[in-house]
């Protein structure tokens, strides 16, 4: 019988889904913002099991688009009414973004899933972290385009950010040996800083757009 791959990688990634969703909705349930971080952040990890795919149409349709209809529907927008509490503590499509960004990005990067993981690392820990630590911690508010942020929580997402970026491109060299140029150090600082300052100034929840394309345009750029 022969090991196929993307069927084990399709196994572990909705698992640990269904696992991240089944803490939130049950465990977190009376928690309805930290629930939704924490499902935030706690996918983004499905980073390091993208090695496992070797076909494209497997990584981007069938693991990967599948929840942009989940969370659609899921959302305040949705035809079929589904009460969620995940989805009604914060912006109402914001998970909805989330999947389209992590779809797009598994199509046209398939080959090179280190930038995969850099927008998926901008959009999960970076985001995540940023509304956790300026919910609790926040002091200073700042109001670009209509969405208030504060300071406490862009400079979490920045910090967060570099040692996320460390991590996964290190992953990567360990894994696949690739990328070569993390001695590199503005590989990290610069996608940070530019998707932090995203973050910074989108409203409504399109951040989960904006500072995953714009870390991952930053990071081709320096590559270049």
């Amino acid at each position: 019988m022969n090991f196929n791959p993307d069927l084990l990688g399709i196994i572990l990634v909705y698992s640990y889904i269904i696992i991240v969703l089944i803490i939130s909705e049950k465990i977190l349930k009376d928690k309805p913002f930290f629930s939704r971080k924490f499902t935030h952040i706690m996918v983004g990890s499905i980073l390091f099991l993208l090695p496992l795919f070797t076909t494209r149409e497997v990584m981007a349709l069938i693991v990967a688009f599948p929840f942009v209809i989940i969370t659609f529907l899921m959302s305040e927008y949705s035809p079929i009414n589904i009460s969620n509490k995940i989805s009604s503590s914060g912006h109402g499509l914001g998970l909805f973004y989330y999947a389209i960004s992590w779809t797009i990005l598994a199509y046209v990067f398939f080959d090179q899933p280190y930038v995969i993981a850099v927008g998926i690392v901008a959009m999960s820990y970076g985001d995540g972290f940023a509304a956790l630590i300026g919910k609790r911690f926040g002091k200073h508010e700042y109001n670009i385009f209509g969405e208030t942020k504060t300071i406490e929580g862009s400079l979490a997402m920045f910090l967060v950010l570099i040692a996320a970026l460390w991590i996964a491109l290190n992953y990567y060299i360990v894994f696949i040996g690739y990328p070569p140029l993390i001695s590199n150090i503005w590989l990290i600082l610069l996608p940070a800083l530019f998707a932090t300052i995203a973050e910074a100034i989108t409203p409504k929840g399109l951040d989960n757009l904006t500072s995953c394309f714009v870390a991952v345009a930053v990071y081709l750029i320096i590559l270049l």
